[in-house]
């Protein structure tokens, strides 16, 4: 997978992050509920270390529950802050709220020692593109603030938001890293939407999709393929010869018999994203391991 980043443009992203984390009193990274370590971008993770962090796990609804309950407890038990949160049930924000302002409670009690009105709490929301980051600042807004897209850099410059709850949020650019970790990462990142689809060989990423999620959820892609699973099941059976199946399943053949690879993959891969598949994680905790 032969991916070019700008690694200029994000390193001067990164430098204005670290000078305006001077500003707040914690930060809010986000990371995609089904791949949360791969969503993790590391050198973020290096620059925000000097600040008290929460992790909200986003997209939790089109996750599979169990596998994010895990990460949950692998991110707590390492001393982390983790909530997770699906946004459109508006499930975990209260508790996210909270976490604030347990997290910006020294702010409020130092104002009022001082005998001065006590200020918002600052807090940056940080993340890769595609994580949920304007949702999440708009569902603590309760009201649409930041714009929305299901796809990659659509926040292009920082902006404070108000919200209630004595909360001021600081919406930064999502910020990729030069090389994206390892292969496996980089596909997960591509299946989920946090890199651009046109730089992509979206066929290439949909087949390897498609065998992961053979190896994992048989039985949710055997019914949203109408496929037998126990030929999903079955390991001598081709994996290509399945995907192509599917994909005659679900009408994408061109004259001739042909299968239609382009129609399929992007078929697949919007489907993957949107949920409609069922709920899938991409990623677990025993993943860490694999290169």
């Amino acid at each position: 997978m032969n991916i070019n980043w700008y690694p200029g443009h994000m390193a001067r992203s990164l430098r204005e992050m670290g000078e305006r984390l001077e500003q707040v009193d914690l930060v809010i990274e986000t990371c995609d509920a089904r791949l949360p370590e791969s969503s993790r971008n590391p050198e973020i993770r290096a620059l925000i270390e000097r600040k008290p962090v929460i992790l909200a796990l986003t997209k939790a609804d089109l996750a599979d529950p169990e596998v994010t309950s895990e990460w949950i407890s692998q991110y707590r038990e390492a001393g982390l802050t983790a909530l997770e949160v699906a946004i459109p049930e508006r499930s975990g924000l209260p508790r996210l709220v909270e976490a604030i302002q347990e997290s910006g409670a020294e702010v409020v009690a130092h104002a009022r020692s001082r005998g001065l009105k006590a200020r918002a709490i600052r807090a940056m929301v940080v993340g890769i593109p595609n994580t949920g980051k304007s949702s999440l600042i708009n569902a603590l807004a309760g009201r649409r603030v930041a714009r929305i897209e299901n796809r990659p850099g659509v926040t292009r410059a920082p902006a404070w938001v108000r919200t209630t709850g004595g909360i001021t949020l600081m919406d930064m650019p999502g910020i990729l890293w030069p090389n994206l970790g390892s292969e496996r990462q980089r596909l997960l990142l591509a299946a989920s939407g946090a890199i651009r689809d046109d730089i992509l060989n979206r066929e290439e990423i949909a087949f390897a999709t498609f065998r992961l999620l053979r190896e994992r959820y048989p039985a949710l892609l055997a019914g949203r393929f109408r496929l037998p699973q126990d030929a999903l099941e079955d390991e001598a059976e081709d994996a290509y010869v399945l995907y192509e199946e599917a994909a005659r399943r679900r009408g994408a053949v061109l004259p001739g018999g042909r299968i239609d690879g382009d129609r399929f993959a992007r078929l697949l891969i919007t489907e993957l994203r949107d949920g409609r598949i069922g709920r899938i994680s991409l990623e677990t905790v025993a993943d860490r391991a694999l290169p």
